[in-house]
């Protein structure tokens, strides 16, 4: 395993850090972790090397805007001296707290749920300019500075989902450990991007990757002329050692998030990481990313990924997965629905209502309904 050393701080983290928002599931329930093989794959990447794990107040939860179980599965998972092995890192529900009182009762709830006397690394989650202002104004940061001299955490840090343009004074705002933000090769101009990356890194922050793989779509199922692309490389890697080491040649990243699901990923995980070195790749393999930007770009029709916030629908429509099933159908330019995977979509784009719930909480900002429109029509139902 590789390490880095987390900004300014004197943390070093291992390159790769272990998300805990998509971890194996019993009968199709996100709430419902399959313990067993969770702690298996888990304890199997500590083992290896891996000293970063990452969770939520939200992720795992049956319904958005709940607690889930992730937070209750790590704290299971890291008891019996596996804590001691890890930098923890967890979220503050910013959509939850609408009183100053709020951050000190949900991080005594988060500190009861992981079964810890205290956090590594706090973070304010999905901040936009708007949210970080409200957070501002109920006094998050005298907030956070006190936990940290109390103890309780040990940074902060935020997590971010809004325009390019309030990044850079978000992380002018406080002394953070961290930004965290969505970058791949196909996200470099997406909300924070490289420019953002950048700055952060510039001015002595870490950066935290999220979605190196996008969801998962970088490292399964590209399209043709995209492999073909990745092909002409001297060296072969696979599509998930390209994206990764993508996001790992950059000297600003302190590590990639990635939210395995088996124990397989885990496995390639662990053996990518070891080569992921910053600035290893030539400017030659750099083009073809840039080739391949462009390619997947132009078959890409909704920039979904997954991350359920839209979740429950209030009509009952499946937005991640017809979203999913859409993006099939453009990409393989077939709308199949057994190919697409639509047959197993129950809440079908026609029930869709168009009260833009979902549009107001996409963290992409996608037109959902445009698109559930356009999904409705074109599989039918």
């Amino acid at each position: 395993m590789l390490y880095r050393t987390m900004g300014s701080t004197d943390i070093d983290v291992s390159v790769l850090g272990f998300g805990c928002m998509r971890l194996p599931v019993i009968g199709g329930k996100p709430d419902a972790i399959d313990y067993p093989a969770a702690t298996e794959m888990l304890h199997h990447a500590i083992d290896n090397g891996v000293n970063y794990v990452d969770t939520a107040y939200f992720y795992h939860a049956q319904n958005f805007g709940s607690a889930g179980s992730s937070e209750p599965f790590v704290g299971e998972a890291l008891s019996g001296g596996w804590r001691e092995r890890v930098n923890l890192a967890t979220k503050a529900p910013v959509f939850l707290i609408k009183e100053s009182d709020d951050f000190e009762r949900y991080l005594e709830e988060q500190l009861t749920r992981l079964r810890t006397d205290h956090i590594d690394f706090y973070l304010l989650h999905g901040l936009t300019g708007e949210s970080y202002d409200r957070m501002a104004a109920l006094g998050a940061l005298e907030f956070l500075d006190a936990a940290r001299a109390d103890g309780r955490i040990g940074h902060a840090a935020f997590s971010f989902h809004g325009e390019a343009a309030d990044f850079p004074r978000i992380i002018d705002a406080h002394e953070w450990a961290f930004g965290q933000i969505q970058y791949n090769y196909m996200d470099v101009d997406y909300q924070a991007g490289h420019a953002g990356l950048r700055y952060a890194a510039d001015h002595g922050t870490g950066v935290v990757v999220m979605e190196p793989l996008k969801g998962g779509k970088l490292a399964a199922n590209l399209p043709p002329e995209v492999l073909s692309i990745f092909d002409r490389a001297a060296t072969k890697r696979t599509p998930a050692e390209w994206a990764l080491r993508y996001v790992w040649n950059e000297s600003g990243v302190s590590l990639a998030l990635s939210g395995m699901n088996t124990m397989e990923q885990v496995v390639e995980n662990l053996e990518i990481a070891g080569r992921g070195v910053a600035g290893s790749l030539t400017a030659e393999v750099l083009a073809m990313f840039d080739e391949a930007r462009s390619v997947m770009r132009a078959r890409v029709k909704a920039d979904c990924t997954a991350c359920r916030y839209c979740q429950p629908c209030p009509s009952g429509v499946e937005i991640p997965n017809v979203l999913a099933s859409l993006n099939a159908a453009t990409v393989w330019n077939d709308p199949n629905p057994w190919l697409t995977g639509y047959t197993q979509v129950t809440g079908g784009a026609s029930l869709c209502s168009e009260c833009a719930q979902c549009e107001d909480i996409c963290p992409q900002g996608l037109p959902i309904r445009d698109l559930m429109s356009e999904a409705a029509t074109l599989f039918g139902r």
